[in-house]
């Protein structure tokens, strides 16, 4: 029997989850363009397109290791593969044949850098252990004040974004038909994949 929602904490820990330059020619050179302190990623997914906004001053770590995935193309063709309405979103790991990609060195936790699990907020999903995040992600569809540091097992998880554009398309995700199926709890019927991960040359402006 399908399934639409599963309880909120009860299975919350599975979650997750050269040569050198001359003073005059280096006085010469144009300086290099100072990278922006909250980029912009689109994600494109086969329900609509989502862009999030990462706060690099606040989760530097945490925003280097996710563009560095966005960078090398690693987030196309896996799909949104835990999905709990009323709760969050969560992908970025597998593919659409359930296959576990592989992923980079871990990323240490952020979780005290004062953002906050709320709604539309975008974190880092991680096993039990605190430093253990590494491409998966989730996209919070609720105030998860539980979530927050320190949280119930005193680490909590590290937020370093949040949606700008495509809220209607989380809202849409997180209400899709789930079932369980094998060591996969509360998947998507039909799958929810992300055809393209890329970085904005030319920012949004978020609606107030």
């Amino acid at each position: 029997m399908y399934k639409t929602q599963t309880s909120l904490f009860g299975k919350l820990m599975t979650m997750f989850a050269g040569v050198a330059l001359s003073g005059a020619a280096l006085a010469a050179a144009p300086a290099a363009p100072a990278a922006s302190a909250t980029p912009q990623v689109e994600i494109k997914t086969t329900m609509g397109d989502i862009v999030v906004e990462l706060d690099r001053e606040k989760a530097p770590k945490s925003v280097e290791n996710f563009l560095a995935y966005v960078k090398s193309g690693f987030y196309k063709g896996t799909i949104f593969h835990r999905v709990i309405d009323g709760f969050m979103i969560q992908g970025g790991g597998f593919d659409e044949k359930l296959n576990q990609k592989k992923v980079n060195k871990p990323v240490p936790i952020e979780s005290q850098n004062g953002l906050s699990n709320v709604t539309y907020s975008l974190a880092m999903a991680r096993t039990g252990d605190p430093n253990s995040a590494t491409s998966q992600f989730f996209i919070n569809v609720a105030d998860n004040e539980a979530l927050n540091y320190p949280g119930r097992d005193g680490f909590g998880y590290t937020v370093f974004g949040k949606v700008v554009k495509g809220q209607e398309v989380v809202d849409k995700i997180k209400g899709v038909l789930v079932d369980d199926k094998g060591i996969f709890q509360n998947i998507p019927v039909i799958p929810i994949v992300i055809k393209s991960a890329t970085i904005l040359k030319t920012p949004i402006q978020p609606k107030l």
